[in-house]
């Protein structure tokens, strides 16, 4: 994404559930991910136990290519809605960097790919959740 700073989105492959992050330090990014999943998913309400062992599930980091052409075309269309909800942030409250509330504002986009069940990020993480699963 071309913001100014630079913002990364990372996507679940099984949630579709977006996380915006400062990119800033790069070399970092791994290790502040999952701090940064526990904001977004106390945000959707997840219960801390489920956060804490999904963080703790995170504890190796490996960065893989995805082979999921649909998550592709979901980052895709997240990072054109990303950019209408970050103009809208600054024209209605003066905030432009409020990367929670976009990251929960495009958890809310019909997305294809989960059409025959949840149809959205957002409601895909809550069954996921009420099935105990981790995402």
């Amino acid at each position: 994404m071309f913001w100014k700073p630079q913002v990364a989105l990372l996507v679940s492959e099984r949630t579709l559930l977006p996380v915006l992050m400062p990119l800033a330090p790069a070399a970092t990014l791994a290790r502040r991910f999952p701090t940064q999943l526990a904001l977004v998913l106390k945000d959707h309400g997840v219960p801390s136990e489920f956060i804490a062992e999904e963080v703790w599930q995170m504890d190796k980091v490996q960065y893989a290519k995805t082979a999921n052409r649909s998550v592709v075309g979901i980052l895709n269309e997240f990072v054109k809605q990303a950019e209408f909800w970050l103009a809208a942030y600054a024209y209605e409250k003066g905030d432009d960097d409020d990367l929670l509330a976009i990251s929960a504002k495009l958890a809310e986009t019909p997305c294809s790919p989960l059409y025959k069940g949840p149809v959205s990020p957002d409601k895909a993480l809550h069954e996921l959740v009420k099935a105990g699963s981790q995402a």
